[in-house]
Order: structure tokens, then sequence, then C-alpha cells
């Protein structure tokens, strides 16, 4: 009688903030009546989250305190309506087919609205829109001239990927972690605490925890993830050193030649993706530059151009075109007179009409991939579109991010550059081989650790495993023993460099970008079979390849009405993420780099990195954290 009336609590609060709630006690268990149920959902559900999506957008578009305002009243009411289904799902107790049982399992997942408390579930949203409002917003000033102050896109951003004066560097990777980590620390403490309350009221020991299980693999895809780990360390670390070598003769002492590298020196804000130092480690730099971006700035190529190309690409494989609204309300550039989030994303607005992107688009080549990627998530959009609300995603979230990746792999190749004229002719030879593969190298290999040491944290965050007094500490120690990666300046408790970043701050799980990058070979090879690709995996180029499309577009059309291993299996022919792919892939850049660093009598790697004791002494912990809650809850 008491699980009773907690359900009857819950079913009470959910209803508070949205009518029509039917009374969750009503046993209700033909297939008749679930079908029925399951068609109200759906016209529910579309109207209820493309309501939320909307508000969000424009939020996100314009960040003013009333659109903040609108889009946490649009959240409370989602997360009520979710309330409210997932309470009546769980109801129906029967035997089903499985794709009815997989729609009522989703559709009882009740997410933030687990919290009940509407006015929880209203700061969790809060706290969430802070911490990005602060990120959006905030500005770096110099400290000689304060109205000379940068965004972080552009203008950050470009000292990161474009600077090679080290002091400079410093300056902005330390300044906008003083402005926005800082910033950020007192709510992400709080963020924790709530974000482990949902965990908790799904069923979960903590946030990590209810993160992983999106995966269908339990807690084996911490084992899986350092497998991966440990099979691209090798090459890593001979990336990573001959990376060393060579911004060592751009920076000088700052670079110690056999220790971690600074993380300003990297490319980015964060050092996550390696591709804008290629200037500075291109192996051959006499050959035809492969980073096109001059060949675009002199054809003035327009973001809106870029966009085109790239929805090109999907239906010269015979995949579906984005629709007239896509380029009616999608945000392609950065507007001149308000606040937005510049960081691209793509959205479903769950209505099977209205997919739209936002970015603050460069005419670059990196934002060209960008574009690619992005309009993966489009294309995954489009071709789901005709499955029921509950499996309009991807197989899993992984999925979703390897889509538009796969594409780059494509895209990058001198040979594509070349048909689409931004690479003269005729520029096929070794060396340029070795130029496009370390490229393709810098923003995958070297994405790989930085991912990892990101989610490791995240997980010993939200287990407990350290406190809030030691983030730093573990922050830093992560990213010295996986990534071999150092701070350019001294850092403390009193700092907080998690929350500069776009991803921690906007509550994303982390480990799909890590899986994705491991997954997106897996399908490139796939497709490049089904083309009948002959010559080595990086040659091959899926543009104007129907087979590569048919084989991409009957996996995307699935969503997630199959487990990933299903719709793994009908693109692959594997079940299991491996790094194979990724690896043969890479086979000749790895080969050139052990004998390049060998004539240079380089030490390999910074230090043995403890992959798998952090590993072990993640998962005791983990162990321990859910024996403990099981015997609270008991």
């Amino acid at each position: 009688m008491a699980d009773v009336r907690v359900l009857v609590s819950l079913w009470f609060l959910a209803c508070i903030s949205y009518a029509g709630c039917e009374n969750p006690i009503q046993k209700q268990g033909s297939l008749e009546e679930v079908e029925a149920f399951l068609a109200e959902y759906e016209k529910k559900a579309q109207d209820v989250y493309s309501a939320s999506a909307l508000a969000s957008w424009e939020y996100n578009t314009n960040i003013t305190d009333y659109n903040s305002q609108k889009s946490i009243e649009a959240s409370g009411r989602s997360a009520a309506f979710t309330q409210e289904a997932a309470q009546n799902a769980s109801q129906f107790d029967g035997e089903y087919p499985d794709e009815i049982q997989r729609q009522l399992d989703d559709i009882s997942y009740v997410g933030t609205a687990a919290l009940g408390d509407p006015d929880k579930i209203n700061e969790f949203n809060q706290v969430r829109a802070d911490m990005m409002e602060i990120y959006s917003q905030s500005k770096v000033c110099r400290s000689d001239a304060p109205t000379d102050c940068y965004n972080l896109d552009p203008g950050l951003d470009n000292i990161m990927a474009s600077s090679d004066d080290y002091d400079e560097l410093v300056w902005a990777w330390q300044g906008w972690r003083d402005e926005v980590g800082v910033a950020n620390n007192d709510l992400y403490i709080r963020y924790v605490e709530l974000s482990n309350e949902v965990a908790v009221a799904n069923g979960f020991p903590d946030k990590g925890a209810m993160w992983r299980d999106n995966y269908e693999m339990g807690d084996d895809i911490i084992d899986v993830a350092y497998d991966i780990y440990n099979t691209i360390l090798p090459l890593y670390k001979q990336l990573h050193t001959y990376v060393r070598r060579k911004l060592h003769k751009v920076h000088g002492e700052n670079i110690d030649l056999k220790g971690r590298l600074p993380a300003n020196v990297l490319g980015d804000m964060w050092g996550r993706f390696w591709g804008n130092i290629y200037r500075n480690v291109v192996p051959y730099p006499d050959r035809p530059n492969i980073d096109v971006t001059d060949a675009m700035v002199d054809q003035n190529y327009t973001a809106e151009e870029m966009f085109r190309l790239a929805d090109s690409f999907f239906t010269s494989m015979d995949l579906i075109a984005a629709p007239q609204e896509f380029w009616d309300e999608s945000m392609i550039v950065r507007p001149d007179d308000r606040d937005v989030v510049c960081h691209a994303t793509a959205w479903d607005f769950s209505n099977r009409k209205d997919f739209r992107i936002k970015m603050c688009t460069d005419v670059t080549m990196d934002d060209l991939l960008t574009i690619h990627h992005e309009m993966g998530h489009i294309q995954y959009y489009l071709q789901y579109v005709d499955q029921p609300i509950s499996f309009r995603s991807g197989a899993n979230i992984a999925f979703h991010e390897a889509v538009g990746e796969v594409m780059t792999l494509s895209v990058a190749t001198p040979d594509h550059l070349q048909k689409i004229g931004l690479l003269e002719q005729g520029v096929n030879d070794p060396e340029t081989e070795i130029n496009f593969l370390l490229k393709m190298s810098l923003s995958t290999i070297g994405t790989l650790p930085f991912s990892l040491a990101l989610e490791q944290w995240r997980w010993d965050v939200f287990s407990g495993e350290v406190n809030s007094a030691n983030w730093m500490k573990r922050w830093w120690d992560l990213k010295h023993e996986l990534v071999g990666v150092k701070a350019p300046v001294d850092r403390t408790e009193d700092d907080f460099d998690p929350g500069a970043m776009f991803h921690i701050v906007g509550d994303y799980s982390f480990m799909r970008y890590y899986m994705r990058t491991i997954i997106q070979f897996q399908f490139h090879k796939a497709m490049c079979d089904a083309k009948n690709h002959d010559g080595p995996l990086h040659t091959c180029d899926i543009y104007n390849s129907p087979e590569a499309g048919d084989k991409l577009g009957s996996m995307l059309q699935l969503g997630s009405s199959q487990p990933w291993p299903d719709a793994m299996e009908q693109i692959t022919g594997q079940r299991d993420i491996k790094a194979d792919a990724i690896m043969e892939y890479f086979s000749p850049l790895n080969t050139w780099l052990q004998e390049q660093n060998k004539l240079m009598d380089e030490q390999i790697g910074w230090e043995e990195a403890p992959g798998a004791a952090t590993r072990t002494v993640f998962y005791i912990i983990t162990l321990i954290t859910m024996a403990t809650v099981a015997l609270i809850l008991l």
C-alpha cells in the first residue's frame, strides 16, 4: 500500500503543471489499450516537446532574461508531461511485441522529471541555464587595454587557433578559465547534487551510471573504453612525440622534449582537437596545402555555400536533402545584434518537419568539416522521421555523433577536395598521403585520450570518489596520466577549469564523442566495402556512391527501434565497438611516425599512463557505491 501512495504522490506532482492526467492506478493490459495509449502519447509528445525545443532555440539564438525564463518554463511543462506519461506507461503489465515493449520502456524513463517537485525541476533547469549564460556571454579583456575584449567565438577561438605567440596563448587560455570556470564553480556543485538526485530517482546510483546506461552495456562500457584506449595508445604516443618535437621549434623551451605538452599550444581552447596546429606540424610543407581554407577564401565561399556543399554530399549518395524549413530557420552565422550560444548544434523539433542547425560559421576547412558533421545529425533526423517519437534518436548517442564524422573521412581526402575544386588536380603522392593522414590524426587519434580523461573525471565527481575540494587535482592528474598534457600556469583548487567547457556546463555526456570516434571508422570501412573500394582505407571517398548511401540509410531509418548492436550489425556485420578499422586507417601513418621518431632518437610518450589502474580503482569505488545505495534503499 505504501508503494501505491508514493505512486499517487508522484503522479499528483506531475499533474500540477500539466492538465489531462489520468488515474495511474488503473490497470490496463490489452494490446489494444496499449496501442491507444501510445497513439495519444505520440500526439501530445510532439506538441509538448516541440514547444520546449522552440523555447530553448529562442534562448540559444537570443540570450535574454525573458527568453531564459520562457525556456525554463517550457522545460518544466515538458518534465511534467514526461512524468505523467511515464507513470501511465508503467501501469501496463502484459506480454507485448518487442517494439511495443521497447516504446513503453522508453516512455517509462523520465529523466529530470523524476525529481517530482516542480520547484526543484525549475531549479535544475535554472542552474544549467545560468552556467550556459556565463559561458556564452563572458568576455576576456586585456589588462593594458580594458576595452579590448574578446568573446570565445570568434575572438579567443581565433587566437588559440592561429597565434604562435606562447604568452598570448597563455593569456587567452588562462583568461577564459578565470572568467568562466571560476564563475561556474558553485553552480556546478549544485548541478552535481541535483544531477545525482535525478539519477537516484531513476534507479541509478549516480549521474555517471545513468549516462553509461544509455549504451545498453552496463558498466562493461568502462572496460571497453579502456581497452580502446590501450589499443590506440602506442599510436597516440608516437603522434604526441612527433607533435612535441615540431612544437618545440615554434615555442622553444616552453616545450619539454621529454615531457607533457602544455595545454595551450594544441590549437583550441581545450586542447580537444589539434587540427589547427597542422600548419606547424605538417610533415612535408612543400606539398600542396590540403587545408583548403585559403582556397575557400579565394573562391569567396559563404556560410550558406558551405552548407549547400555539405547537403550535396548526402544527396550524391541518394540520401535525403535538407528541407526548405531548414534553410529558412537555421542560424548559420553569428548575428551582430544579440548574444547567442555559438557552439554548433543540430536540432530536431519533434514535429517531423522542423530541423535546424545553430552555428557561427567561419570560412575555414575546419568549419566545413563541422558543417558536414552537423548535417549528419540532420540526415539522421530525416531518415528516422517516420519512427514513433520514442524511437526518434540514435541507436545510441555515439551513433548520432558518428554519422556526420564519417562523412568528413571522405570530404577531407585529397581526391574529394580535387573533385569539388578546392585542391589542384594531380596531388597524389606518398608525401601528400602522409600529410593527409597526419592532419586527420590530429582530430581523431589526438582527441581520444582527451575524451576519456574528461568523462573519467565526471564519473569520479558524480560517484563521489572525488569531492569538490579536490576537483582540480583530479582533473589535472587525469590530464597528466591519460593525455600527456599539463597546464601552462599553476592551477589550484581556487580555479575550476572544467567549468569553462561547453559540454560540461551544458550537461552533455561525453562518452558519445569517444565512442563515435571509433564507430565512425567502422561505418567508413563498411560503406567503402559496399562501394567496392579498391585501395587503402584512408583513400576511400564515398561521395556519389548510392551503394554506400543505401548501407547507411537503412541503418539510420531504424532510429533506436532496435538495440544498438543490431543496428551496428546491419551496417558493419559486427556487434561490438572495436578499434580495428581506425588502426587499419592510420597504419601507414603509424609506420611513418615510428621511423621519424626513431631517426630523431625521441623518448616516446611522457610517462606510463596507469589506464588499467585508474579503471580498476574506479570500478571498485563504483561497486562500493552501488552496494551502499542498495543498502540504504533497503
